[in-house]
């Protein structure tokens, strides 16, 4: 594979109609473009799956999917719906290479792959690509293919490494095809009439559709062919065969004449390629390479004209100037000259050693200049036959370029260092005077320093990446090429550094060298690693004008610098504002999305510390109620009326509605930090806004209901600065704020990511969608105007293309016009672009300074400045039709507020309802009139941080104060306006109203303050004696005597109000003050310091007071903004390290401390807040730092700032009781409580469970030693003697292995198992997994891996097996759309989409079709699933740490949305009956109310605050009423009834126990709950209620349990359904409360003892639940069960079956008649387990096998005392199984260490003759050790074992079950290892026990994990 440098490499997929094409690229973010070979535009692009590279691409049969295959480690096999850019599916490919992925064109939905040692047979079902690996077996070699074709009938052909053919049927090879090629086959083609194959053997080969040869075309015979011809790519269409060779040629072969192929393309190939050069007079250029060979072009007809191998690698060329003399120079120090005209050789000389670099002839044709690597320039005489003239020594490193003067007499070097030297020439003499070169003219320009190319390097860096450059004198034009692959076009000369340049793309690596043609027409480059020569055309700026239909390159890598930005001195200077906004950062130290994991990550640290019980959250809340504040100063167009005249707007993390008739607002609270961008639905009054965060999101939402509709988020990062509907309202585009600020096109219903690119380096202030065209939008920001189409998952971008009309500017604002061609963008230095397509057409001026707002007009356009001027333009910015100004003497005479000052600048402009809308920079939202008169609506302050706040003493008013300079007075009440403003001449901090209300005092920055009339604002008087912040000032009570003031010097200053002097000073605060407060006297201060301290001072002198902490609390004080002390410990968070409380308040009623932190979270708490972590409730309004809150006098009101948010927050505070719930509300409450939730054996077993997936699993026995097939065979006694026996032995034959029972028939062996019953159900860890279908006849449930249809009538089963492991959980669709379907989870690994990752199956319950297979990102697995009532989507819930909550559409096998759903385990999570959107899930200590938004999950949780003492149980089932109730059942027995997510009532104790079950009835809405109690009169396990849940019905079942404990309840037409913990699936009927046992099974496994009937179709099972059982395979049912109180480990009938013994797990064993289940005798001689007991087979000895390393014999002869006889000496480990002999007298024991022992009987000898033992005839066999079985140990059991064996009666066959839980069927015996068998799988891990049934009719096999028994039909072959 030689290609590998190269980028787009032999990954190229025709789209079946001939017209598309897909490539695929390497790269670290490759990306695969499909495009149309025609127009070659780029139709879709696809990426951000695979990493490293494309590997192969492939289209399906009609065209619709491709799949690709990455390069990265697992390589990732994906498919694709190209046209949408959305991935379907994918899963990790092979651990190897893969070099050949096709779909099978005949089947539907498979793919087949192949590679490195491998081929793998693919399905794809859902959204899983599930594989099977071709079995090669004996048919052929396992080993590396290369190259597939699918035909018809499943059959697939491959092409091999070592040239054969193998043929496929299925996933099994089925025949070779030898020597097709004599070395690896490369490519396959199939076509109508065949297959055709290449090889690395030059021959084509064409074959007919059933593979038979139809001839051979061996290219090297050929004319154009040559030794090593190896082909790479083949392809037949009729009678033409195109070939693509590994030395970069394309031949096309027509077929009847053979031997003389087209050669349609060539090229360099093998090595790098480094030498050009262009003829001096002709368009000619020659080229050589690494690959010896020297090549002559025409530039004209494109085309090869003479080629010439050399002995050596080519590294550079030169022509003379008469055009007669090639000279190239090679790479091992010698140069060769060539006669141009027929490739004859001048002369070879080697005077080097290194290679030759770079060789020039000089202009006069007299000397040629020779640059070697060893730094020396040698020059040689034309005419004297190359003799040596001289040489250049000045150098210290290789040389790179050489040019000539024009007069041949000097000559200019570069090097390898980058240094410029001359030379005199011809001597070499160096030139060092720096004048003596001043004047000369070079006759080329070709090298890389000098002053003429400074520009061609960027400003800032060293590197030395340009590898070749060539001036055009003429066009005054210099091209360059360098290691990226990029050919750029400078001005020459460009003499500053960072020149701008344009760029071309197309060379993958480095590009090695680049030239101009004679005519100076064309430039040609070549590529070092490609190979590639390219040809391109130059077109001269004068002609550009004419070739404007050459359109721009479009590309969609992203460039470096498209246009750098060197020579800012034609660039204008940002403007102030835009400057200032560019350098705004959003970034945040700690994000909204971080906090969860930060609280856990405290939460653990501090684990040991918080026993104590936390304090309530609050009864009080409170409401947003109206906010002051407007987001201009760095957001644009961010204002719209609604169709009803509203307003909507955004500020801090707040959506406002503001209804100007009524003067109120409505606030969409969904974002929890900065929103920076709002748009508006074209239709409807939907509006789109984005917000600030690591993973930002953006919101849509309906304004009249304010409930979110979408939420898109996942491809941004940091923020999301731009947003933009498309005009028919259903895409969304959206820009970032990350480096690269991405681009995103969105669907933003169904909340689908349609599309995405990189948008640009800079800031991009603006999306707009195409009003005509909803595939095409602009983005504009700084020096950047791109316009964009839709190519499927990507968007092609291409710069808007100036001229000559202006210069690259920064854009800030566009709007479309009245044709999809037109654009109009506003600059940053007030003129308007007019746009046709993406060219420039002309610049209008419009405002002085930037344009930052335009709107579009039906017959015009409205834009607005920095100027504050508003103007109406006509439809073609021909003229302005109308300026508004915005001044104060316009605003209207009623306008509430103040206009702060004239013309401020214009952010934002919006039409509509016969008025202009403006936004300002100064957060003023006005109102224009048509005829002039302006209307202020809603005004904030400006930019800087707000920090002061203070409440007037009685009236509803407060003041705020801040950074921007001005004290503000606003009204509270009705009105909402601002009252009065004033300048100051510093910012301030903090502010009060004296006691009376008349004065009001400010902190300034600067350390001065000043007292101003609280009225009229004026100055009273000011001081100024600090020099840092005052950070709090406050009036003492009462008559307001002093004044307090606070400073960051840390002092605190007392003032006398009266007498206006400094009092007194208050010292030893070590850090700067915080807040102050006076207690009631006025005498008394309290202090909180930066430092976290908490001081107390005595006025007026400010002496220090120290008071104990448990007095502060008794002392009145007048108010209380201190954060610190006991008082309020508690509302310090868990993250206190992060976070920083910044400003409470208490009311007035010392009942509610309101505080506001520095994550903008505005929280309530219960005063006193002791003891750590107090509850609270929280309120998410404010952005990010909320620095004060304040309540008003009367507590009505709290008022809250934003730092730098800058909005003045208002919320009314609701009393407990009296309010009424709005869906608006933020409010979440802290209510995690860390009591427990309730403590209960199935709940706790049910949580902490772990599953473990099959392919894991290990053994269940505690063995040692080493396995069978791992020991070394022990030699016989011949062997060892070295006898040779002759081969035909005299001796009897060797007796039958195993006693047969039905010798008369012929033996037929058993070909097949077919699962015919299963007796058992998962109900100890698993829930609502019993379902009724078709109207009650049938019911389906789980056990195992397996699905079960159950007949209720007869207890008939059918069953799903396509699970691959144990299901979890088990839902039905109710939809009568969707009837019988069925949806199950199972368990898995890692969440990898291999296929041992966990899963969702949906199929039919029916037929078992598999409908769709969910991979799902659940690790560990799937533990519930549920449908919404459309049935079209599913819910599924993880098992991994987070529980993550996962949204399917199904059909599509799509994930619409995932989130972590807790931290705990979730039990349950079932959508609402009606509703497609809403869900709820239950789990520990939890329960959650979920939105599905687009593709975002919102959830509440539910909130328990208005019920007294009601604490967060864990709650285990949900189920649901009308008018959005909602029942969870808890783990104490109770129900909760929530109404929305809020508790409305409980229902006390509905069962005794936990409420494990509750189903609700669609058709009647009655609710059956299950739970666990002890069986009463009065109650039941199971009750019935009414929709309400206020009245109940009890059931009891029937079942002689002490305690009933339901696990599953569903309720079909009068009869509830009902499955147990104790395996049983009971029906009750409603009316006469009948119970009727359907299933059922061991309660608990492991199932050890398994014992079948000597004659009839019975048989046994004994397990860990104590219990014994008898089955009836016929009836299908269980007979009777037997409870031993014990855990029972074996059951064994006798020989007659009128006896059946068992052994426990305390060494007691029983012996029980079977007709009248009486005991016959029992005995406990050993304390351990007995692990298998026989009946020898004539009846008289029992042996009893323990784990005490011991087999017991007792003589049954002797009657029921049971003595021991004899017993079996040096047993070295604990038994498994034992066998008797046919006649008795031997018995075989297999044990824990992997030995098998025989031992005589009775006497217990050890039987040590192999000879012997090998005669012995079995009675039977069970065992799993032993020669004869050694084939049935796999390869893969290291950690697992073979658990069990059986041979069948017959003698012939075998069955065994193992760790994995397979039950696998061999032929017996089988002495081999690893022998050929088949395969059953259903059970969980670990098959116990297996036992043929008596006729060999039935195997049945027990399993460990699943306490369930398997009756496995057997299909023996025919006769």
């Amino acid at each position: 594979m030689d290609a590998f440098a190269s980028t787009i490499w032999s990954i190229l997929a025709l789209h079946p109609e001939r017209v598309l094409v897909a490539t695929g690229q390497v790269g670290k973010e490759p990306y695969i473009c499909v495009w149309d070979s025609y127009t070659v535009q780029t139709i879709s692009v696809l990426k951000d799956v695979h990493t490293h590279g494309i590997a192969c691409l492939a289209f399906d049969l009609d065209g619709q999917r491709l799949v690709s295959v990455g390069l990265d480690s697992k390589n990732a096999v994906c498919v694709w719906d190209w046209k949408r850019g959305k991935m379907l599916s994918m899963a990790p490919g092979h651990t190897d290479r893969i070099f050949d992925i096709s779909w099978d064109l005949y089947q539907p939905n498979k793919l087949v792959s192949c590679g490195v040692k491998h081929i793998k047979f693919w399905s794809l079902c859902g959204n899983a690509l599930t594989p099977k690996r071709g079995v090669f077996g004996k048919t052929g070699d396992l080993q590396t293919i290369l190259c597939l074709a699918c035909a018809r009938d499943e059959l697939t052909y491959s092409g091999a490494l070592n040239g054969d053919i193998y043929v496929w049927k299925g996933i099994n090879l089925i025949r070779t095809i030898q020597g097709a090629h004599t070395a690896g086959i490369f490519s396959m083609n199939a076509c109508e009439e065949g297959f055709a194959t290449g090889g690395r053997d030059g021959c084509i080969r064409l074959w007919d559709l059933t593979f038979k040869p139809i001839t051979v075309i061996d290219l090297r015979e050929t004319d154009q062919g040559y030794k090593g011809l190896s082909v790479r790519s083949v392809c037949w269409r009729g009678d033409h065969i195109l070939v693509g060779t590994q030395d970069s040629e394309i031949f096309e072969i027509v077929v009847h004449e053979r031997k003389k192929p087209f050669l349609i393309m060539q090229g360099h190939c093998e090595g790098e390629l480094w030498a050009l050069a262009i003829h001096p007079t002709k368009p000619l250029a020659v080229t050589g390479s690494d690959d010896r060979s020297v090549r002559i072009w025409s530039l004209v007809d494109h085309a090869l004209i003479a080629r010439c191998n050399m002995e050596e690698p080519i590294r550079c060329a030169a022509v003379n100037v008469d055009g007669i003399h090639l000279a190239l120079g090679m790479k091992d120090g010698s140069f060769t000259v060539l006669r141009v005209r027929d490739m004859t050789e001048v002369v070879h000389i080697k005077d080097r050693k290194e290679a030759i670099h770079e060789l020039k002839y000089s202009p006069d044709g007299t000397y040629l200049a020779v640059g070697c690597n060893d730094s020396s320039v040698d020059i040689y005489g034309v005419s004297q036959r190359y003799k040596k003239m001289g040489e250049c020594v000045g150098s210290l490193s290789f040389i790179t370029h050489l040019d000539w003067s024009s007069d041949s007499r000097y000559l200019q070097t570069n090097d390898g260092n980058g240094k410029r030297l001359f030379y005199r020439m011809p001597g070499g003499k160096e030139v060092t005077n720096k004048d003596e070169t001043k004047g000369v003219h070079w006759a080329s320009w070709t090298c890389v320093s000098g002053l003429e190319v400074n520009g061609i390097w960027p400003k800032y860096s060293d590197i030395n990446d340009i590898n070749s450059v060539d001036g055009n004198y003429i066009g005054q034009v210099l091209v360059t090429a360098d290691d990226y692959g990029i050919v750029k076009l400078f001005r020459y000369p460009c003499l500053r550094k960072g020149a701008k340049f344009r760029k071309y793309i197309g060379h993958s690596a480095h590009v090695t060298n680049v030239r101009w043609s004679h005519d100076h027409q064309w430039v040609i480059s070549i590529g070092g690693a490609d190979h590639a020569v390219f040809q391109w055309r130059f077109i001269p700026e004068r002609k550009l004008k004419d070739a404007l239909h050459i359109a721009p390159q479009e590309s969609l890598a992203d460039s470096n610098s498209d246009e750098s930005d060197s020579d800012l001195s034609d660039v204008p200077e940002l403007d102030s504002e835009i400057e200032q906004e560019t350098q705004l950062t959003y970034r945040r130290q700690v994000y909204k999305e971080d906090l969860p994991q930060l609280k856990e990550q405290y939460k653990e640290k501090q684990k040991s510390g918080t026993s104590k019980r936390r304090e309530r959250a609050p009864g009080n809340s409170i409401r947003l109620h109206f906010v002051h504040g407007y987001r201009g100063y760095d957001c644009r167009s961010n204002l719209f009326y609604t169709q009803i005249g509203e307003i909507v707007y955004h500020v801090a993390a707040v959506g406002v509605i503001y209804n100007r008739q009524q003067n109120t607002q409505r606030f969409y609270l969904g974002h929890d930090d900065d929103i920076l961008c709002l748009a508006i639905h074209p239709v409807k009054d939907y509006v789109a806004t984005g917000q600030v965060g690591r993973d930002p999101s953006i919101h849509i939402w309906d304004t009249e209901t304010i409930k979110p509709l979408s939420i898109l988020k996942g491809y941004h990062q940091y923020g999301v600065c731009a947003v933009d509907f498309s005009a028919d309202g259903k895409r969304l585009a959206s820009v970032g704020i990350d480096e690269n600020h991405t681009v995103v096109l969105w669907d933003w219903k169904k909340g689908e990511k349609l599309s995405i690119a990189r948008g640009s380096k800079d800031k991009i202030f603006v999306v707009k969608m195409n009003p005509y065209v909803p595939d095409k939008l602009i983005t504009a920001g700084i020096k950047h105007m791109k316009f964009w189409r839709r190519a499927g998952g990507g968007l092609v971008g291409r710069k808007g293309y100036i001229g000559t009309l202006g210069k690259n500017e920064t854009m800030m604002c566009a709007v479309y016009g009245w044709t999809e061609e037109m654009a109009f963008s506003g600059t940053s230095t007030g003129d308007v672009c007019i746009w046709r397509d993406i060219f420039l057409v002309k610049t209008v001026k419009a405002h002085d300074g930037p344009v930052f707002s335009m709107h579009a007009l039906e017959k015009g356009f409205v834009t607005g400045g920095k100027d504050g001027v508003v103007a109406l333009w006509d439809d073609s910015f021909e003229r302005c039709l109308k300026t508004y100004a915005i001044k104060r003497a316009a605003l209207a005479p009623g306008s509430k507020g103040l206009l702060l000052e004239d013309n401020p600048s214009i952010r934002a402009i919006s039409l509509g309802h016969g008025h202009i809308l403006v936004g300002t920079k100064n957060g003023e939202i006005l109102e224009v009139d048509k005829s002039g008169p302006i209307t202020l609506l809603v005004q904030g302050h400006m930019e800087g941080e707000v920090w002061g706040l203070a409440t007037h003493p009685y009236l509803p008013i407060c003041a705020t104060v801040s950074d921007d300079k001005t004290l503000r007075i606003w009204d509270l009440s009705p009105s909402h306006c601002m009252l009065a403003v004033r300048k100051l001449k510093k910012g301030g901090r903090c502010c009060c109203f004296s006691p009376d209300g008349k004065a009001l005092a400010v902190g300034l920055c600067d350390g001065s303050f000043l007292m101003a009339n609280a009225d009229t604002l004026e100055d009273l008087v000011s001081f100024h004696h600090r020099k840092d912040i005052i950070s709090d000032i406050r009036f003492s009570p009462g008559s307001g005597k002093y004044l307090a003031v606070a400073s960051h010097d840390s002092f605190v200053d007392i003032y006398n109000v009266m007498s206006s002097k400094r009092v007194g000073i208050c010292k030893g605060a070590t850090s700067y003050i915080t807040h102050i407060d006076w207690d009631i006297r006025g005498k008394l201060l309290q202090v909180n310091t930066g430092a976290k301290e908490q001081l107390f001072f005595e006025a007026p002198r400010g002496k220090r007071q120290t008071i104990p902490r448990m007095e502060v609390e008794k002392i009145g004080w007048a108010s209380w903004t201190s954060v610190l002390g006991l008082c309020c410990e508690g509302i310090w968070p868990v993250i206190g390290e992060v976070t920083d409380i910044t400003a409470s308040c208490l009311t007035h009623d010392k009942m509610v401390l309101a505080t506001g932190d520095d994550l903008g979270f505005v929280k309530l708490f219960r005063y006193p807040a002791k003891g750590k972590f107090a509850k609270f409730k929280r309120y998410v309004a404010h952005s990010t730092q909320v620095t004060n809150v304040r309540w008003t006098c009367d507590d009505s009101m709290l008022v809250t700032l934003g730092g730098a948010d800058m909005s003045l927050m208002v919320w009314t505070n609701e009393m407990e009781g009296s309010r009424e719930k709005r869906p608006c509300d933020s409010e979440e409450s802290d209510t995690g409580s860390e009591e427990d939730g309730g403590y209960d054996s199935d709940v706790t077993r049910e949580n902490e469970i772990s599953y473990t997936i099959r392919a894991l699993s290990t053994n269940i026995r505690p063995m040692f030693g080493i396995k069978p097939h791992l020991q070394q065979k022990e030699p016989s006694i011949d062997e060892r003697q070295g006898i040779v026996r002759p081969p035909v032995s005299r001796a009897p034959p060797q007796p039958e292995k195993l006693q047969t029972n039905n010798v008369g028939k012929k033996k037929r062996p058993i070909e097949d198992l077919m699962l015919e019953l299963v007796f058992g159900y998962r109900g100890r860890d698993c829930r609502n997994n019993v379902h009724y279908l078709n109207d009650g006849d049938d019911i389906i449930y789980h056990t195992a891996s397996i699905g079960i249809l159950h007949n209720v009538a007869t207890g008939t089963q059918s069953f799903y097996q396509e699970h691959n492991d144990d299901i979890l959980c088990l839902t039905v669709n109710q939809h009568p759309k969707f009837i019988n379907i069925v949806a199950t989870g199972q368990v898995g690994d890692s969440a990898d989409m291999s296929p041992t990752a966990p899963s969702v199956h949906v199929w039919d319950a029916v037929n078992k079709q598999t409908l769709a297979i969910l991979r799902c990102y659940h690790s560990k697995g799937v533990c519930s699933v549920s449908f919404s009532a459309t049935g079209k989507l599913l819910l599924s819930v993880g098992l991994d740490p987070e529980h993550t909550v996962t949204i399917w559409r199904w059909q599509e096998g799509a994930k619409i949305a995932s989130k972590a759903g807790h931290n705990q385990r979730i039990f349950v999570a079932e959508f609402r009956p009606d509703s497609d959107s809403q869900f709820v899930s239950v789990g520990v200590k939890h329960v959650k109310f979920w939105t599905l938004a687009g593709r975002a999950l919102l959830s509440k949780k539910g909130l328990l605050s208005t019920l007294e003492d009601a604490r967060m149980q864990t709650m285990l089932a949900v189920a649901f009423g009308a008018n959005n109730l909602t029942f969870t059942g808890t783990i104490s027995g109770d129900v909760c009834v929530w109404k929305d997510h809020i508790l409305c009532r409980v229902v006390a104790r509905a069962h005794n126990g936990p409420v494990f079950a509750m189903y609700t009835t669609l058709r009647d809405g009655l609710i059956v709950t299950g739970g666990k109690e002890r069986p009463s009169k009065e109650g039941g396990a199971v009750k019935l209620w009414d929709q309400e849940l206020r009245r109940c019905r009890a059931f009891r079942l029937e079942t002689g349990q002490v305690t009933d404990c339901v696990r599953s309840v569903c309720r079909g037409r009068g009869k509830i359904l009902v499955g147990t913990r104790n395996a049983e699936i009971i029906e009750v009927g409603e009316k006469n409360a009948a119970c009727n046992i359907l299933v059922n099974g061991h309660v608990d496994g492991p199932i050890w003892g398994l014992a079948t009937h000597p004659s009839r179709d019975f048989f046994l099972s004994a397990a860990e639940d104590g219990t014994v059982r008898l089955w009836d395979i016929a009836d299908k049912k269980m007979l009777n069960k037997v409870n031993l109180g014990h855990a029972a480990r074996t059951v064994c009938y006798s020989p007659e079956g009128d006896m059946v013994a068992i052994g426990m797990k305390n060494g007691e064993f029983i012996i029980l008649l079977v007709s009248s289940l009486k005991i016959w005798g029992k005995k406990r001689d050993r304390r351990c387990a007995i692990h298998d007991i026989r009946f020898s087979p004539d009846c008289r000895f029992l042996a009893v096998g323990s784990s005490e390393n011991s087999v017991d014999f007792y003589d049954l002869s002797l009657g029921p005392t049971l003595n021991r006889t004899s017993y079996c000496k040096d047993i070295p480990s604990f038994v498994i199984q034992m066998d008797f002999s046919a006649d008795s007298r031997y018995l075989q024991v297999s044990t824990g260490c992997y030995k098998r022992h025989v031992y005589e009987v009775p006497s217990g000898r050890h039987l040590t003759d192999q000879a012997a033992i090998d005669r012995i005839t079995w009675a039977t066999w069970t065992s799993i050790l032993g020669s004869e079985v050694m084939g049935i140990w796999s390869r893969h059991a290291e950690k697992a074992d073979v658990n069990c064996a059986c041979v069948s009666h017959s003698g012939i066959s075998l069955v065994t079950g193992d760790d994995f839980g397979m039950v696998k069927l061999f032929d017996f015996p089988c002495p081999e290892k690893f022998a050929k068998h088949k395969r059953f799988l259903g059970h969980s891990p670990h098959v116990t026990n297996i036992r043929f049934t008596s006729g060999d009719r039935h195997v049945i096999s027990a399993g460990g994990d699943d306490c369930s028994l398997f009756v496995w039909k057997c299909v023996h072959t025919p006769h």
